[in-house]
């Protein structure tokens, strides 16, 4: 339990999404009980035990799905004779487990998303309002400056009181905002327009930030560097105080991230375009011939070539069992 804690707990430190997969219900025979758990991370990879070779893939594809939808669901495997047979219920996925054993398991997987990491570059009270508000609104917060002492930012996850920047380690959505109000900008943005982060902004006036991005010209950061910045930061709400200007940003940087999610969602796509895309595209599952369990392909570990055909198999046994009578499985 503690090593599989310290897991979940250096992943959410990472930044890297994840799915913790619980045993909630078992009926015998199965491998599995009853708390077993597993933690499935973004690329695929089960750390844990919450089944056999039967169950472990589906329990990986269901987790892959509920990691692009955000939801929890409780899966249910077991024979199609014990299954309802009626469509998925709000909450539920139902998926046939045709296996020697012939046990049910409930599990329940519930997803963990990245935090975004919030970086605030001031040692001022504009960032200890970013802290303190991005920390409620399930930002990652680290704050680095210099002067920046901790007790000054209790909320932040992290406090810098240097500017090596090199320490901060970033994550996929980073939002960072530059606001020491001149005393370090220039360097603070060198460092900010050459990272992948989503956001970059600099509290100032439009006067003062036109000065700064001349400078950083002069220095040699590209067109395409500078043009990344955000000036002057945050949304035109006519924020005045350190605590409505730090709201303008973050409102800022959560439309930001909205409108990203949007876009990566699939479009839809019409009948015509949908038929010949089936056509071309390459299956990414296969159905296993001897038990009728869906196999991913690209991570199977057991194949069989017949007739010039590839087979995916879920467990050994299947394989052994087609390759000893190929013909009885292939129609």
């Amino acid at each position: 339990m503690h090593d599989y804690l310290e897991h979940a707990h250096q992943l959410r430190s990472a930044g890297q999404p994840f799915v913790i997969a619980t045993v909630v219900r078992a009926e015998r025979p199965t491998s599995a009980k009853p708390g077993a758990t597993a933690i499935v991370t973004g690329d695929g990879q089960l750390t844990g035990w919450v089944g056999g070779s039967c169950a472990q893939p589906t329990v990986i594809r269901e987790s892959l799905r509920v990691l692009q939808d955000g939801q929890p669901v409780l899966l249910r495997l077991g024979p199609p004779d014990q299954l309802s047979g009626r469509a998925d219920a709000p909450g539920v996925v139902e998926r046939a487990m045709t296996c020697i054993s012939g046990g049910t398991l409930d599990i329940y997987l519930e997803p963990h998303l990245a935090q975004p990491l919030l970086v605030a570059i001031s040692h001022l009270p504009i960032a200890e309002a970013l802290a303190a508000l991005g920390k409620g609104l399930g930002y990652a917060v680290t704050v680095a400056g210099l002067d920046a002492a901790p007790e000054r930012f209790p909320q932040a996850d992290r406090v810098l009181d240097s500017l090596e920047f090199a320490r901060i380690a970033l994550r996929p959505q980073t939002y960072i905002v530059v606001a020491s109000h001149g005393n370090y900008d220039e360097e603070a943005l060198t460092w900010a327009l050459g990272t992948d982060a989503a956001y970059v902004a600099l509290v100032a006036s439009p006067k003062r930030a036109r000065s700064v991005v001349e400078a950083l010209r002069d220095q040699g950061l590209s067109e395409a560097q500078l043009a990344r910045l955000k000036f002057p930061a945050g949304l035109d709400i006519g924020a005045v105080t350190p605590e409505e200007i730090a709201l303008s940003i973050l409102a800022e940087t959560v439309q930001l991230r909205r409108r990203q999610a949007a876009a990566q969602e699939q479009p839809a796509h019409d009948h015509e375009h949908s038929k010949n895309a089936r056509l071309i595209a390459p299956s990414v599952e296969a159905l296993d011939p001897v038990c009728g369990m869906t196999v991913e392909v690209a991570t199977a570990r057991y194949t069989s070539q017949y007739q010039g055909q590839t087979y995916y198999f879920c467990a050994a046994s299947c394989k052994r069992s087609f390759e000893k009578e190929p013909g009885k499985y292939v129609t």
